[in-house]
């Protein structure tokens, strides 16, 4: 027995103990763990699977489907998925920034309902050039986000506010006041959603012909991914983002060192929202052309997931916020190809989730691990 122990000890070392790696491999083995655990209630259900796994890949477009209909083959499909990608990419840096910090930004979904919102109103309903509106929609999302961001950093230095508290009366408040407003001025009594933005405004190009084929081309994937690489930048070789992480490792130690704890937390939480910002513009003023009424975009809470999966590093999610959006895009086509409820796309995310959040509790216990193989090589035990 005390061998089985220890073999077993030996294989999890060796696949999780190299702590160069353990940024990698502890990621990849809650995404493993989380997906089995989802086959298991895909059984439970009476389906196959590596099927229902099959058609989240289908729909998101890196696997073909069986038919498509006019002007749609798998590119197009693609281009859509990236599409939906873009506003959780910047969602999910706007929750690892908060992290870094020491902050839990569990507002990112207000952020980007009263972004897409304000900048629907000012930029979207205007008559202004493409040329123009369509930067000026990202710098207005950005300020906006940057200004609701620097409130809940504000509230937490002055009044000691938790981030969490004031982060989700506001996104309540975003909600209901945004609704209102909605509902009794800019509806479309059609589709019951908000007034659709002009086509100058929007930042997807949308059934761009390209020879036979329709595509939604998004503009904002390549300014996402550039932030990722800047958000990198600033955390790993600036003075802000150095100040910015020795308050998210201790606050105390921090003023001690000569930080500005309160400013630090404000810009933090600015910076924060201002990447919620955008993912909010690219969202409404992307990814849809309006805005559906009293309903918070899940895109703010499933990049919670994403931020712990990457570890917040942001380079990380890029890649894990690839994974999470396959779930989600491709989550209607398992629907209606499989039988399954699209609501299980939600049950694997959260899975994943949950397996990530254990993330420091596997690195401690493969670690330990470790400490209790070399001791019982020393008694002999192999």
């Amino acid at each position: 027995m005390l061998k089985i122990k220890h073999r077993l000890k030996k294989m999890l070392v060796r696949l999780l103990g190299n702590e160069k790696y353990q940024g990698i491999t502890i990621p990849m083995s809650a995404i493993f763990l989380s997906l089995l655990a989802g086959a298991v209630i895909i059984l439970l259900l009476g389906k196959n699977p590596l099927s229902a796994y099959g058609n989240l890949l289908q729909g998101a477009g890196f696997l073909p489907k069986p038919s498509y209909a006019g002007y749609k083959n798998m590119l197009t499909d693609f281009t859509s998925y990236m599409n939906a990608w873009t506003p959780m990419l910047f969602a999910s840096l706007a929750v690892a920034v908060g992290m870094c910090a020491g902050l839990f930004n569990i507002g990112v979904s207000g952020q980007m309902l009263t972004s897409g919102f304000i900048t629907t109103l000012v930029i979207g309903y205007s008559s202004l050039p493409a040329a123009v509106a369509k930067p000026c929609v990202l710098i207005v999302g950005a300020v906006v986000g940057a200004l609701i961001g620097a409130l809940i950093g504000w509230l937490k230095y002055k009044f000691n506010i938790n981030e969490v508290v004031s982060s989700i009366m506001i996104n309540y408040t975003a909600q209901y006041v945004i609704s209102f407003f909605i509902n009794t001025y800019y509806i479309n009594p059609v589709s019951r959603q908000s007034q659709a933005v002009s086509k100058a405004s929007r930042l997807t190009l949308m059934d761009t012909p390209v020879g036979n084929l329709k595509m939604d081309i998004p503009l904002g994937i390549l300014l996402a991914v550039l932030t990722a690489v800047l958000v990198k930048f600033v955390l790993d070789r600036t003075v802000f983002g150095y100040e910015l992480k020795c308050v998210g490792l201790g606050r105390k130690a921090a003023m001690y060192a000569g930080v500005n704890v309160g400013k630090s937390m404000i810009m933090a939480m600015m910076f924060s929202g201002a990447l919620g910002g955008l993912a909010g513009v690219t969202y409404y003023l992307g990814y849809f052309g309006s805005i559906q009424p009293r309903v918070l975009p899940s895109t703010g809470f499933d990049a919670i997931a994403v931020a712990l999966l990457a570890g917040n590093h942001p380079i990380g999610i890029i890649f894990s916020s690839l994974l999470i959006t396959v779930i989600s895009k491709g989550s209607t086509y398992m629907n209606s190809a499989s039988g399954l409820e699209s609501e299980i796309a939600s049950v694997i995310t959260g899975l994943i989730l949950l397996f990530s959040a254990c993330g420091v509790y596997i690195r401690y216990k493969v670690n330990r691990m470790k400490q209790e193989l070399n001791e019982e090589t020393e008694r002999g035990i192999s």
